[in-house]
């Protein structure tokens, strides 16, 4: 077991999973801290070019493995490829974005070598000369500290949105590459097509400035402040649980832990209480403006800005002052 960590990077026609920046923005966390070396995995029937962007980020080295059975996404021949890499490399730890093709492929490659995975984790401490891992339980009521105990690699993956992308650092690391033996590999499973999800027309993952609207808002009706107040930020609008459960908004704006995490600029939290469930879909916004009647109301616990008064008041005035400064 050498102490370095590795980050795989998941990749879809050359274009890198935001995800896997993210987790790659914790290994290079972990790698300062620890002083372990960090590097990058790519696998591909052609991973030049991915590498090459990589190799744009602070990294000791990125590391491409190349077969035509790595082309796309198929779980016996990527466990197979990662097991021969961890076992001729042996480093310390495996991470991983919480992707749905990783939460498909990481217990697989943990079974197939033996070892302790830890999925979903949202922060880590360095102590002692160890690693210990935050992830969320009970309904991400409660955040747990984990230490695994099992043989090197540990295998972690990373919840998407808990680190923030742009905190990437920059730099210049060397390629390198490793060859794999997937001859014996029986694919038991084809890809025939893919086809994008619909996503309707808004995609708040992109979404510099969001407007966020919860069950303050009392009644359908009175969205219409909330419109007004989007279309003079220049913002989508997104909403918590109830809101799309009432039918109010569609479910393709709810943020939370059973809709979308964002990362936006801005984010302006109206009537929204500040449930852990939509807590971890927003935290990762730059700046959080918050506006409840409820002085003691958990959003006010991350906001950057917090305004305490009835929604249906505040809206209207802040719309018309944005107005104002914009003219």
């Amino acid at each position: 077991m050498s102490e370095t960590i590795y980050v795989v990077i998941d990749h879809t026609n050359g274009e890198i999973r935001n995800a896997s920046w993210e987790t790659l923005v914790l290994g290079q966390r972990m790698a300062a801290q620890s002083g372990f070396e960090l590097h990058a995995l790519i696998l591909g029937d052609d991973p030049g070019p991915v590498a090459e962007q990589v190799g744009r980020k602070q990294l000791d080295s990125v590391i491409a493995v190349a077969d035509p059975k790595l082309r796309s996404y198929e779980p016996d021949s990527h466990c197979a490829a990662l097991s021969q890499v961890l076992a001729e490399d042996a480093p310390h730890i495996l991470l991983m974005a919480h992707i749905y093709q990783n939460i498909d492929l990481a217990p697989k490659l943990a079974a197939a070598i033996g070892t302790g995975l830890l999925t979903d984790c949202i922060d880590y401490r360095w102590e002692g000369g160890g690693f210990t891992f935050v992830r969320q339980v009970f309904r991400n009521k409660i955040d747990a500290e984990i230490r695994i105990r099992s043989r090197h690699p540990w295998l972690v993956t990373v919840q998407s949105g808990a680190f923030n992308s742009d905190d990437l650092e920059d730099g210049s690391a060397p390629p390198a590459s490793r060859v794999v033996d997937l001859a014996s590999v029986q694919v038991r499973r084809e890809s025939l097509e893919t086809i994008e999800g619909m996503k309707g027309g808004v995609d708040l993952t992109k979404a510099d400035i969001i407007v966020g609207v919860g069950r303050g808002i009392k009644k359908e009706e009175n969205l219409q402040l909330i419109h007004d107040l989007a279309e003079a930020l220049g913002a989508e609008i997104g909403a918590s649980r109830p809101v799309v459960d009432n039918g109010w908004l569609e479910r393709e704006r709810q943020i939370g832990s059973s809709g979308q995490n964002v990362q936006p600029k801005l984010y302006v939290a109206c009537g929204i209480s500040g449930a852990i469930q939509h807590i971890v879909g927003m935290k990762g916004a730059q700046c959080i403006v918050a506006i409840n009647s409820d002085p003691n109301a958990p959003i006010f616990n991350i906001a950057n800005y917090g305004i305490v008064g009835d929604l249906l008041e505040i809206a209207p005035v802040l719309t018309r002052k944005i107005r104002e400064l914009k003219s």
